[in-house]
């Protein structure tokens, strides 16, 4: 429905652009396309004269002698000849890989410690003394005393790792090495010399006028033929507008199976031609014809097979009654294949045969 629609649209605008005016009452959906109503026609015997009277006249051919001449062919000149230069061989010495250093990695030492650590600090404690023996008060509280007795402090021991001495590195030199590579070296530079070229002579061959070429003149009278002459009745060309199929605007196979390097409508072709196209273009709208060709043979001549094969359609067409201004044939040689049989690309003959093809679509009639 987009296709036809858009088809729609493009007709549409090209009757804008010619200034004319738009179909009447047009149908949603339908393409339209201009046409002139055709003109009617008689056929009427007449004699013309085919070939009027005329002088023939022969003529003689003129009378020659051939004579020798030594001219100069070629002109004496120089040559030059190329002395090539000399060449000497030299062997050159480089560094392939420079000194350098290896590093050697001496990993850290460690010894064993150790460390106490106070985890309670020292301190005192108020202690009462036991009830002297020799007390005579009968109060518990007497003959005490108090006393302030020191509680040590506590302490524990860790086992350490201790860090004798830190990683490092040692310098080990690793050597480089050289290496040779030979050198052509130039001498003496190539030079030239000339070289003396004598000149060439020939002998050619004139023709030289005896006798002037001369004429007579022979009266030939004239002829005449009975031919059918068609007279113009009834004058066509007014321009209408047509309803078409919407696919007809666009390119339309005509499935014509041309014969390699032929541009000959066969019989079948022919038929094809009578039922899909000819109906179309009997209803008085136009038509441009296409013709295309695979990619065996030079472009030159797939170029002229096409337009010869266009022409092969439109003349039949003509030949059945249509108006040659109805029609426009055009051959496109290969220049528009429908797949990738381009030259050079091996395809069978079924995908050559696709790209033998012949098109048409309905077009406005100027």
């Amino acid at each position: 429905m987009k296709k036809i629609l858009f088809s729609g649209l493009l007709l549409m605008f090209g009757a804008t652009a010619f200034a004319q005016d738009l179909p009447e009452n047009p149908e949603p959906g339908k393409c339209y396309v201009r046409c002139k109503t055709p003109e009617v026609w008689k056929n009427e015997d007449v004699t013309i004269e085919v070939a009027p009277a005329y002088k023939r006249i022969v003529t003689h051919p003129a009378e020659y002698n051939t004579v020798t001449e030594r001219v100069l062919v070629k002109e004496a000149g120089q040559r030059l000849v190329i002395v090539p230069a000399v060449w000497e061989t030299k062997t050159i010495t480089y560094t392939a890989k420079e000194d350098a250093n290896k590093l050697r990695v001496i990993g850290a030492t460690f010894s064993s410690d150790s460390q106490t650590i106070e985890t309670k600090a020292a301190s005192a404690n108020w202690e009462m003394s036991e009830k002297a023996p020799d007390c005579e008060s009968s109060d518990p509280n007497d003959c005490r005393y108090w006393c302030y007795k020191p509680v040590p402090a506590k302490f524990v021991t860790i086992p350490l790792t201790k860090l004798d001495t830190d990683a490092k590195t040692a310098s080990n030199p690793v050597p480089g090495y050289e290496k040779t590579y030979t050198q052509n070296v130039m001498v003496t530079p190539p030079t030239t010399k000339s070289v003396e070229i004598p000149a060439v002579y020939g002998n050619i061959t004139k023709t030289v006028l005896t006798k002037d070429a001369w004429q007579e003149e022979i009266t030939v009278a004239a002829k005449y033929k009975t031919v059918t002459k068609e007279i113009l009745v009834n004058k066509g060309g007014l321009t209408t507008w047509k309803e078409v199929e919407c696919e007809l605007v666009n390119n339309t196979p005509l499935p014509i199976n041309w014969n390699l390097g032929s541009a000959t409508l066969t019989p079948a072709a022919k038929r094809i031609i009578d039922t899909r196209l000819l109906p179309v273009l009997k209803g008085g709208v136009a038509a441009a014809i296409e013709s295309h060709t695979d990619s065996r043979g030079t472009k030159e001549s797939n170029q002229d097979l096409s337009e010869r094969r266009a022409q092969a359609v439109t003349s039949y067409l003509i030949s059945k009654g249509v108006n040659p201004s109805q029609l426009t044939g055009n051959g496109f040689g290969e220049r528009k294949l429908t797949n990738r049989c381009a030259d050079g690309v091996s395809c069978t003959e079924a995908q050559h045969r696709a790209n033998r093809r012949t098109t048409f679509r309905v077009i406005d009639q100027k």
